[in-house]
Protein backbone atom coordinates (compact mmCIF):
# COMPACT_ATOMS: atom_id res chain seq x y z
CA UNK A 1 0.00 0.00 0.00
CA UNK A 2 1.18 3.51 -0.84
CA UNK A 3 -0.02 6.44 1.27
CA UNK A 4 0.08 10.22 0.91
CA UNK A 5 -0.92 12.97 3.33
CA UNK A 6 -2.24 16.48 2.76
CA UNK A 7 -1.98 18.95 5.64
CA UNK A 8 -0.71 22.35 6.75
CA UNK A 9 -1.59 22.36 10.47
CA UNK A 10 -0.30 20.82 13.69
CA UNK A 11 -3.11 18.27 13.93
CA UNK A 12 -2.10 16.84 10.56
CA UNK A 13 1.54 16.69 11.61
CA UNK A 14 0.55 14.89 14.81
CA UNK A 15 -1.37 12.33 12.75
CA UNK A 16 1.62 11.80 10.46
CA UNK A 17 3.83 11.27 13.50
CA UNK A 18 1.33 8.70 14.75
CA UNK A 19 1.65 6.77 11.48
CA UNK A 20 5.40 6.43 12.01
CA UNK A 21 4.95 5.59 15.69
CA UNK A 22 3.09 2.41 14.66
CA UNK A 23 5.65 1.47 12.01
CA UNK A 24 3.88 2.93 8.99
CA UNK A 25 5.28 5.15 6.26
CA UNK A 26 4.19 7.81 3.82
CA UNK A 27 5.20 8.04 0.17
CA UNK A 28 4.29 11.70 -0.34
CA UNK A 29 3.33 14.76 1.71
CA UNK A 30 1.50 17.67 0.13
CA UNK A 31 1.30 21.03 1.88
CA UNK A 32 0.72 24.70 1.14
CA UNK A 33 3.29 26.98 -0.36
CA UNK A 34 5.36 28.59 2.40
CA UNK A 35 3.86 32.06 1.92
CA UNK A 36 0.25 30.90 2.33
CA UNK A 37 -1.90 30.85 5.50
CA UNK A 38 0.93 32.21 7.63
CA UNK A 39 -1.58 33.62 10.12
CA UNK A 40 -3.69 30.43 10.25
CA UNK A 41 -4.03 28.93 13.71
CA UNK A 42 -1.84 25.85 14.00
CA UNK A 43 -0.07 26.45 10.67
CA UNK A 44 3.05 24.28 10.44
CA UNK A 45 5.76 23.44 7.93
CA UNK A 46 6.38 19.79 7.13
CA UNK A 47 9.94 20.10 5.82
CA UNK A 48 11.79 18.84 8.92
CA UNK A 49 9.44 15.91 9.40
CA UNK A 50 9.65 14.91 5.74
CA UNK A 51 13.45 15.21 5.67
CA UNK A 52 13.75 13.07 8.81
CA UNK A 53 11.72 10.27 7.23
CA UNK A 54 12.84 10.69 3.62
CA UNK A 55 9.39 11.63 2.31
CA UNK A 56 9.02 13.63 -0.92
CA UNK A 57 7.22 16.96 -0.35
CA UNK A 58 5.06 18.86 -2.83
CA UNK A 59 3.93 22.42 -2.09
CA UNK A 60 0.80 23.67 -3.81
CA UNK A 61 -1.52 26.65 -3.77
CA UNK A 62 -4.64 24.60 -4.33
CA UNK A 63 -5.02 20.84 -4.01
CA UNK A 64 -7.46 20.74 -6.94
CA UNK A 65 -5.25 22.50 -9.50
CA UNK A 66 -3.90 20.47 -12.45
CA UNK A 67 -0.30 20.58 -11.19
CA UNK A 68 -1.33 19.13 -7.82
CA UNK A 69 -3.44 16.44 -9.46
CA UNK A 70 -0.53 15.46 -11.70
CA UNK A 71 1.76 15.08 -8.69
CA UNK A 72 -0.75 12.66 -7.16
CA UNK A 73 -1.15 10.68 -10.36
CA UNK A 74 2.60 10.25 -10.70
CA UNK A 75 2.87 9.05 -7.09
CA UNK A 76 0.45 6.16 -7.74
CA UNK A 77 -1.11 6.44 -4.30
CA UNK A 78 -3.52 3.87 -2.86
CA UNK A 79 -4.88 5.97 0.02
CA UNK A 80 -4.69 9.74 0.46
CA UNK A 81 -5.27 11.40 3.85
CA UNK A 82 -6.57 14.97 3.91
CA UNK A 83 -6.54 16.30 7.48
CA UNK A 84 -6.26 19.95 8.49
CA UNK A 85 -6.91 21.42 5.04
CA UNK A 86 -9.54 24.04 4.24
CA UNK A 87 -9.87 23.43 0.48
CA UNK A 88 -12.65 20.99 -0.39
CA UNK A 89 -11.47 18.02 -2.46
CA UNK A 90 -13.28 17.94 -5.80
CA UNK A 91 -14.39 14.86 -7.70
CA UNK A 92 -11.32 14.67 -9.96
CA UNK A 93 -9.03 14.60 -6.94
CA UNK A 94 -11.17 12.00 -5.17
CA UNK A 95 -10.87 9.68 -8.16
CA UNK A 96 -7.06 9.60 -8.30
CA UNK A 97 -5.96 7.41 -5.34
CA UNK A 98 -6.57 3.73 -6.11
CA UNK A 99 -8.49 3.05 -2.90
CA UNK A 100 -9.76 6.54 -2.11
CA UNK A 101 -9.33 9.66 0.00
CA UNK A 102 -9.66 9.58 3.79
CA UNK A 103 -10.59 12.38 6.15
CA UNK A 104 -11.60 12.83 9.76
CA UNK A 105 -14.58 14.66 11.21
CA UNK A 106 -14.94 15.67 14.89
CA UNK A 107 -18.32 14.03 15.51
CA UNK A 108 -19.68 10.50 15.55
CA UNK A 109 -20.98 10.51 11.99
CA UNK A 110 -23.64 10.51 10.68
CA UNK A 111 -24.50 12.81 13.60
CA UNK A 112 -23.21 16.36 13.21
CA UNK A 113 -22.27 16.65 9.57
CA UNK A 114 -21.14 20.13 8.62
CA UNK A 115 -19.46 22.91 10.57
CA UNK A 116 -18.68 24.06 14.11
CA UNK A 117 -18.70 20.54 15.52
CA UNK A 118 -17.07 21.37 18.86
CA UNK A 119 -19.32 24.33 19.80
CA UNK A 120 -22.45 22.49 18.71
CA UNK A 121 -21.64 19.38 20.75
CA UNK A 122 -21.56 21.57 23.87
CA UNK A 123 -24.51 23.76 22.94
CA UNK A 124 -26.68 20.71 22.29
CA UNK A 125 -25.81 19.26 25.69
CA UNK A 126 -24.68 15.94 24.23
CA UNK A 127 -23.34 13.28 26.59
CA UNK A 128 -20.86 12.07 23.97
CA UNK A 129 -19.20 13.05 20.75
CA UNK A 130 -16.08 11.79 19.01
CA UNK A 131 -13.97 11.63 15.88
CA UNK A 132 -14.74 9.64 12.74
CA UNK A 133 -12.34 8.44 10.05
CA UNK A 134 -14.24 8.12 6.79
CA UNK A 135 -13.83 7.91 3.04
CA UNK A 136 -14.57 11.19 1.31
CA UNK A 137 -17.18 11.35 -1.42
CA UNK A 138 -18.84 14.24 -3.24
CA UNK A 139 -21.20 14.97 -0.33
CA UNK A 140 -20.54 16.81 2.94
CA UNK A 141 -19.31 14.25 5.49
CA UNK A 142 -21.48 11.58 3.85
CA UNK A 143 -18.88 8.97 2.86
CA UNK A 144 -18.59 5.45 4.30
CA UNK A 145 -17.07 5.03 7.77
CA UNK A 146 -13.80 3.30 8.62
CA UNK A 147 -13.41 3.85 12.37
CA UNK A 148 -14.56 6.03 15.25
CA UNK A 149 -13.24 7.18 18.62
CA UNK A 150 -15.78 8.25 21.27
CA UNK A 151 -15.37 11.19 23.69
CA UNK A 152 -17.53 11.46 26.81
CA UNK A 153 -18.96 14.90 27.62
CA UNK A 154 -20.29 16.45 30.82
CA UNK A 155 -21.87 19.77 31.76
CA UNK A 156 -18.54 21.38 32.70
CA UNK A 157 -16.49 20.83 29.53
CA UNK A 158 -15.59 23.89 27.46
CA UNK A 159 -14.43 24.31 23.90
CA UNK A 160 -10.74 24.49 24.82
CA UNK A 161 -10.85 21.18 26.72
CA UNK A 162 -12.94 19.46 24.05
CA UNK A 163 -10.64 20.79 21.31
CA UNK A 164 -7.69 19.11 23.08
CA UNK A 165 -9.60 15.86 23.45
CA UNK A 166 -10.61 15.92 19.79
CA UNK A 167 -6.97 16.40 18.79
CA UNK A 168 -5.90 13.45 20.97
CA UNK A 169 -8.69 11.33 19.53
CA UNK A 170 -7.46 12.03 15.99
CA UNK A 171 -4.01 10.76 16.91
CA UNK A 172 -5.30 7.71 18.81
CA UNK A 173 -7.61 6.81 15.95
CA UNK A 174 -4.75 7.06 13.46
CA UNK A 175 -2.54 4.83 15.62
CA UNK A 176 -5.27 2.20 15.84
CA UNK A 177 -6.59 2.38 12.30
CA UNK A 178 -3.45 2.74 10.18
CA UNK A 179 -2.01 -0.77 10.73
CA UNK A 180 -5.39 -2.28 9.84
CA UNK A 181 -5.69 0.01 6.84
CA UNK A 182 -2.19 -0.95 5.72
CA UNK A 183 -3.12 -4.62 5.97
CA UNK A 184 -6.37 -4.10 4.10
CA UNK A 185 -8.30 -5.26 7.17
CA UNK A 186 -10.51 -2.20 7.74
CA UNK A 187 -14.01 -2.51 6.34
CA UNK A 188 -16.09 0.36 5.06
CA UNK A 189 -19.53 0.84 6.57
CA UNK A 190 -22.18 2.98 4.92
CA UNK A 191 -23.65 5.73 7.06
CA UNK A 192 -27.18 5.24 8.38
CA UNK A 193 -29.09 8.11 6.80
CA UNK A 194 -31.95 7.70 9.29
CA UNK A 195 -29.56 8.91 12.03
CA UNK A 196 -27.99 11.75 10.05
CA UNK A 197 -28.03 15.36 11.18
CA UNK A 198 -26.34 18.46 9.80
CA UNK A 199 -25.03 21.26 11.98
CA UNK A 200 -24.83 24.72 10.39
CA UNK A 201 -21.84 27.00 10.45
CA UNK A 202 -21.59 29.67 13.12
CA UNK A 203 -20.46 33.29 13.02
CA UNK A 204 -18.97 35.48 15.78
CA UNK A 205 -22.39 37.17 16.13
CA UNK A 206 -23.82 33.83 17.26
CA UNK A 207 -21.83 34.32 20.44
CA UNK A 208 -24.07 37.15 21.67
CA UNK A 209 -25.37 36.50 25.19
CA UNK A 210 -29.15 36.98 25.52
CA UNK A 211 -29.72 38.72 28.85
CA UNK A 212 -33.46 38.09 28.52
CA UNK A 213 -32.92 34.37 28.18
CA UNK A 214 -31.83 31.60 30.52
CA UNK A 215 -28.69 31.81 32.66
CA UNK A 216 -28.08 28.12 31.94
CA UNK A 217 -28.10 28.77 28.20
CA UNK A 218 -25.71 31.68 28.67
CA UNK A 219 -23.28 29.62 30.75
CA UNK A 220 -23.34 26.86 28.14
CA UNK A 221 -22.72 29.39 25.36
CA UNK A 222 -19.67 30.74 27.19
CA UNK A 223 -18.24 27.22 27.43
CA UNK A 224 -19.10 26.40 23.82
CA UNK A 225 -17.41 29.36 22.13
CA UNK A 226 -14.49 30.15 24.42
CA UNK A 227 -10.95 29.95 23.06
CA UNK A 228 -9.94 28.90 20.43
CA UNK A 229 -13.26 30.34 19.17
CA UNK A 230 -14.25 34.05 19.17
CA UNK A 231 -15.99 33.95 22.56
CA UNK A 232 -19.41 34.80 23.99
CA UNK A 233 -20.07 38.49 24.43
CA UNK A 234 -22.41 41.14 25.76
CA UNK A 235 -22.57 44.86 24.97
CA UNK A 236 -22.48 47.05 28.09
CA UNK A 237 -22.42 50.86 27.96
CA UNK A 238 -21.28 50.86 24.33
CA UNK A 239 -18.44 48.45 25.18
CA UNK A 240 -18.26 44.88 23.95
CA UNK A 241 -17.29 42.51 26.74
CA UNK A 242 -16.10 39.03 25.77
CA UNK A 243 -16.76 36.47 28.48
CA UNK A 244 -14.16 33.71 28.31
CA UNK A 245 -15.09 31.91 31.54
CA UNK A 246 -18.14 32.11 33.77
CA UNK A 247 -20.12 30.27 36.42
CA UNK A 248 -23.68 30.37 37.67
CA UNK A 249 -24.00 31.91 41.15
CA UNK A 250 -26.91 32.57 43.48
CA UNK A 251 -28.42 35.95 44.19
CA UNK A 252 -26.32 36.41 47.34
CA UNK A 253 -23.01 36.57 45.44
CA UNK A 254 -21.30 39.88 46.21
CA UNK A 255 -17.75 39.37 44.96
CA UNK A 256 -15.49 41.55 42.84
CA UNK A 257 -16.24 39.97 39.47
CA UNK A 258 -18.75 41.26 36.93
CA UNK A 259 -22.16 39.63 37.28
CA UNK A 260 -24.69 39.29 34.46
CA UNK A 261 -28.32 39.14 35.55
CA UNK A 262 -30.94 36.94 33.87
CA UNK A 263 -34.62 36.36 34.66
CA UNK A 264 -33.74 32.99 36.22
CA UNK A 265 -30.33 33.60 37.77
CA UNK A 266 -26.93 35.25 37.73
CA UNK A 267 -23.73 34.55 35.85
CA UNK A 268 -20.39 35.43 37.42
CA UNK A 269 -17.81 36.38 34.79
CA UNK A 270 -14.49 34.80 35.79
CA UNK A 271 -12.49 36.02 32.79
CA UNK A 272 -13.47 38.87 30.49
CA UNK A 273 -11.98 41.09 27.84
CA UNK A 274 -13.24 44.46 26.60
CA UNK A 275 -12.83 45.09 22.88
Amino acid sequence: MRFAFVTCVQLGLSCMEAIYEVGGKLDLVITLEDDMAQGKSGRIYVDDFAKKHGIPVAKVRNINRPEALEILREARIDWLFIIGWSQIAKDELLSIPQQGVLGMHPTLLPVGRGRAAIPWAILKGLDRTGVTMFKLDSGVDTGPLLAQKEIALDDTIDAAALYRQVDRAHVELMREAFPLLEAGALELKEQDESLASEWPGRTPEDGRIDLSGSVKDAERLVRAVTRPYPGAFVDIDDNRVIVWRAEIVDATYDGPDRVLRFPDGRLRCLETEEV
